[in-house]
């Protein structure tokens, strides 16, 4: 549901109205659909406003909001023009008898404002113009120019009401052409908006005391960061007091930076997060804010807004949480494998800075384990693996690595689920934040799942509840060797994490109350969560007042984003293995089967991995053992088809 859609369902103030949704707000008063009661704008009783879902008939139906509802039917003759996935306001008509239906009457939201498409020509040589996603024909035309003249594989940006074409993208044979593609199809950006850099570059470029008296000085303190090595803006800094057992958690203070309605907030919001490609990151803020001033840099001072916690010794539960702005200076900047490196092979001679920091951040180190240790009997410990990519200056994929938690992400992690935690506790649940949810799975989900490893002979007797089947299923897998495999199943079965105004909790880490509080540099909710609690800090119930009113279409805004940002980072890193894969048409490799429906999905086995397959061939089971050959690969829609060569008996397995 768009976020205007929900102010619409709920009641809202003309102010607050997001510009790209005024035009549709003012047509909708002109049509007389919404109405003020109590000084907000509602839609009308006789009104239904949802996402249109156009079935292969032609039919259309609105979703229904709410259990009582019925999605509303409505004619082809009554769309008036509404496509599949958009957003609309229907006007239900009151029907003597039979299934009450309705008409369009206007589209709020476009499920796409273009479409990205490229020439082909089939084997009967006629000249098409095919749909991206889909392969589907589509149209577009071009002033002035015939398109059958572009080179075939040209891949054009051709708007969805009048089919013209937007942009020239490139040609399916140049990987460079991939990035484009991929940001386009989510509706990410690259480039910023010359008014948002030249509002970054009149921001500050160092941080002075003086300026800011009211801040807590914290520059004595003995902070510094652990990142990735490629790293580039940092948003946490931790230190840990032995004494007091207290936890300092230091997040860059981007809110100080980028105030409400600025030119830099607008855009921050539309994009709502980072988007990480394997060559390049697409950030939410400018790099001139984001990579510098926001940036929490070693041996500079950096504003800061601190998570402080006082830990029980014994029981390592929270004693005690407070936050606060600050000023900090981090000390030293480390790697994850600086970390990992010391804590695998001690070294007696470090000097200086480096070891006045490790008196402190070895034994919470050994404190973060405990943590994980406890959280784990409450939560879940999901065997995730991540395809990393690597790619040539050409944009070709030369290598991949599986990365996988070490010590030092999860000593990064249990901090920062503190912090996370810390924040969402300052709140009701009841509507008056954004809380990161993750909903309890339904059981029959999870026992549809049972149901298919049984095919593998992976079998669960008693149980109880979802949290006890999905322990028990995973002590199952760990003993057939399984873990990684069937962990990435049991995470398909499960509903997906989200942002919500109302608390209900966060299943997959055991959580009652969770929110993200430690990324405001890349993401949008972080933010907003810290705008919140600054208002509760300064009492500021203006402000305060604002920011709730929007919270539930915020919440929806930033959901969509999320998903969106990780649809483009997958998208592309399948049409990286769709280029490695058309230069190894006809080879052989061995493969594991993931899916074995009626359409079967196995991933390669070899130096280059997380390569997902679409197998052609009966009888396989999951998890099988195969040889297979690469058959053909569609690079426009990133798609490696496998013909199945044999099965590996056990014996070719175990020497495998």
């Amino acid at each position: 549901m768009s976020p205007f859609a929900i102010q619409l369902m709920h009641g809202c103030l003309s102010s607050d109205i997001e510009q790209e949704d005024q035009n549709s707000f003012q047509a909708l008063q002109q049509l007389g659909a919404i109405e003020e009661v109590d000084g907000l704008w509602k839609l009308g009783s006789l009104y239904r406003v949802g996402r249109l879902y156009i079935g292969k008939d032609g039919k259309g139906y609105v979703e229904a909001e709410f259990k009582e509802q019925r999605d509303l039917l409505i004619e082809p003759d009554h769309l008036w023009g509404a496509k599949h996935g958009d957003v609309v306001v229907a006007k239900r008509i009151i029907a003597r008898r039979g299934r009450a239906s309705g008409k369009v009457q206007l589209v709020i939201t476009k499920a796409h404002l273009f479409t990205i498409a490229y020439t082909h020509r089939d084997e009967r040589d006629n000249f098409l113009i095919l749909n991206i996603r889909t392969g589907e024909p589509t149209h577009a035309v071009m002033d002035g120019m015939d398109l059958k003249a572009f080179k075939l594989g040209t891949v054009l940006k051709v708007d969805v009401d009048d089919d013209k074409v937007l942009e020239v993208m490139g040609t399916l044979d140049d990987p460079k052409v991939d990035e484009k593609i991929s940001l386009a199809l989510y509706e990410r950006e690259d480039a910023f908006p010359p008014e948002c850099v030249t509002d970054a570059l009149d921001v500050e470029l160092e941080v002075t005391k003086e300026e800011h008296p009211d801040r807590v000085d914290l520059t004595h303190l003995d902070f510094c960061t652990i990142d990735p090595v490629t790293a580039k803006d940092f948003d946490d800094a931790i230190y840990f007091d032995i004494e007091a057992y207290t936890l300092y958690v230091a997040i860059a203070d981007v809110s100080h930076y980028v105030p409400f309605f600025t030119n830099i907030d607008k855009e921050a919001k539309k994009r709502g997060f980072t988007t990480y490609l394997p060559h390049k990151s697409f950030p939410m803020l400018p790099r001139e804010l984001s990579e510098n001033i926001c940036s929490l840099k070693p041996k500079v001072d950096r504003l800061a807004f601190v998570a402080k916690i006082a830990l029980d010794r014994t029981t390592l539960k929270p004693l005690e949480e407070e936050f606060f702005e600050a000023i900090i200076h981090s000390k030293h900047r480390f790697n994850y494998e600086n970390i990992d490196n010391i804590l695998e092979n001690p070294i007696t001679d470090i000097t200086g800075t480096v070891a006045e920091i490790l008196t402190w951040l070895l034994p919470l180190q050994k404190i973060t384990v405990r943590l994980h240790d406890e959280r784990l009997k409450q939560g879940f410990d999901f065997r995730s693996e991540e395809t990393k990519l690597s790619i040539d200056a050409n944009h070709m994929l030369i290598d991949t690595q599986i990365e996988t938690g070490t010590p030092s992400h999860s000593l990064i992690e249990e901090c920062m689920l503190l912090a996370n935690q810390a924040s969402a506790k300052r709140f009701t649940g009841e509507g008056d934040s954004i809380f990161r949810i993750h909903e309890p799975p339904q059981l029959a989900k999870i026992e549809a799942l049972l149901a298919e490893l049984a095919a593998i002979g992976l079998y669960v007797e008693e149980y109880e509840d979802s949290p006890s089947l999905i322990r028990a299923i995973q002590k199952e897998a760990e003993k057939m060797g399984l873990a990684s495999e069937v962990d990435s199943m049991v995470i398909k079965s499960l509903r997906r994490a989200s942002y919500a105004a109302h608390n209900v909790g966060h299943f997959g880490l055991g959580f009652s109350h969770y929110s993200h509080f430690t990324s405001p540099i890349r993401r949008y909710s972080d933010l907003i969560l810290h705008r919140l609690i600054k208002t509760q800090l300064r009492e500021d119930e203006e402000e305060a007042s604002y920011l709730l009113r929007n919270i539930e279409p915020l919440c929806a805004r930033v959901s969509e984003l999320e998903r969106e940002a990780t649809k483009a980072e997958w998208d592309f890193r399948d049409r990286k293995f769709a280029r490695w894969a058309a230069e190894r048409l006809g080879d052989v490799f061995e493969a594991e089967i993931i899916e074995a429906d009626e359409s079967a999905k196995a991933v390669l086995q070899g130096d280059i991995e997380g390569v997902t397959v679409h197998l052609k061939g009966d009888g396989v089971m999951l998890f099988d053992r195969v040889k297979v050959k690469i058959s053909e690969v569609n690079i426009a829609q990133a798609v490696i088809m496998v013909e199945l060569v044999e099965k590996l008996s056990k014996e070719e397995m175990e020497l495998a």
